[in-house]
């Protein structure tokens, strides 16, 4: 077991306390078993070699303090660490968005420091459009703790390649669609290097081409899988909801969004985030995915 340490300055607003909160209340991958200290902890499956890591990571004002453990790629682990944090973002205009719309800059009060974050990669984002396609949050979130428990490497989501050869016992055509995912996976398809440098829409359009995931599943893999900062969904009907009733009767998220720019994707996850922090919507409605 190696280790490896990395000390990044972080651009703009970052408050690790209110993401690892958010984290922890993010269902679909929630954070568990967290230290009493101020650190965030998280294992997860390393892209360049699919091998299980252990990033521990600390805030000193605007530096972030990473620290890697595993047996592989630990350099490319504290890079992967730095994107599901959102900390490789320059994120000094985004204070300049809560200027110029107040909802936005009301959701930056709620939420100081928030930095999108819930997915340790793209491949896991679409493992989890696949489970969650037609049951209620909850239910998915129970199928992947199974799938986690059973079949993880060291508390890690299991690698592509163990995915692929599992006969699992799930409903409708689940398992047939997970395969596919670990196989685009292999294929490079879910690098989340490669879609974040893609244009969100180009990215998106990869995407598609797995077997099982439609637009809705698309848009989670590139926006929070890949952690792209600068796009809006289009198939989420309660971001849709919340910026009515936020904006006004009759706004649309083409009439406020491009206010947004470059950070439309953060200025999106502080409305859902404080959406269901009121509604608490997500553990009793059912997945949009079809």
């Amino acid at each position: 077991m190696s280790k490896h340490t990395t000390v990044r300055e972080v651009a703009g607003p970052w408050s690790l306390a209110t993401s690892r909160a958010f984290w922890e209340g993010f269902t679909p991958a929630a954070l568990r078993h967290q230290p009493d200290d101020a650190t965030l902890r998280t294992v997860f499956l390393v892209e360049q070699d699919w091998s299980p890591a252990t990033a521990t990571v600390r805030q000193d004002g605007a530096t972030a303090h990473i620290v890697v453990t595993g047996t592989g790629d630990l350099d490319t682990a504290a890079t992967q660490t730095a994107r599901f944090l959102s900390l490789d973002i320059d994120g000094r205009g985004w204070p300049a968005v809560g200027d110029r719309d107040p909802v936005i800059g009301a959701a930056q009060r709620d939420l100081p420091g928030l930095r999108p974050c819930g997915f340790h990669s793209p491949y896991e984002a679409a493992a989890w459009a696949v489970l969650s396609q037609r049951l209620r949050i909850t239910q998915a979130a129970r199928l992947r703790a199974d799938l986690l428990s059973r079949h993880g490497h060291d508390g890690a989501f299991p690698a592509p390649a163990r995915l692929r050869a599992l006969d699992l016992d799930l409903p409708g055509r689940k398992t047939e669609y997970l395969h596919a995912v670990a196989e685009a996976a292999l294929d490079g398809l879910l690098d989340g290097d490669r879609l974040r440098d893609l244009t969100p829409e180009a990215a998106v359009a990869q995407v598609l081409q797995v077997k099982g995931l439609g637009p809705f599943a698309a848009e989670l893999v590139v926006l929070r899988g890949a952690n792209h900062p600068d796009a809006v969904p289009e198939h989420e009907a309660r971001l849709d909801a919340e910026i009515v009733a936020r904006y006004g009767p009759g706004t649309t998220r083409d009439q406020v969004a491009p206010t947004w720019r470059p950070y439309r994707t953060w200025a999106a996850v502080h409305l859902r985030a404080l959406r269901e922090r009121r509604t608490h919507e997500t553990r009793r409605l059912l997945s949009p995915e079809r």
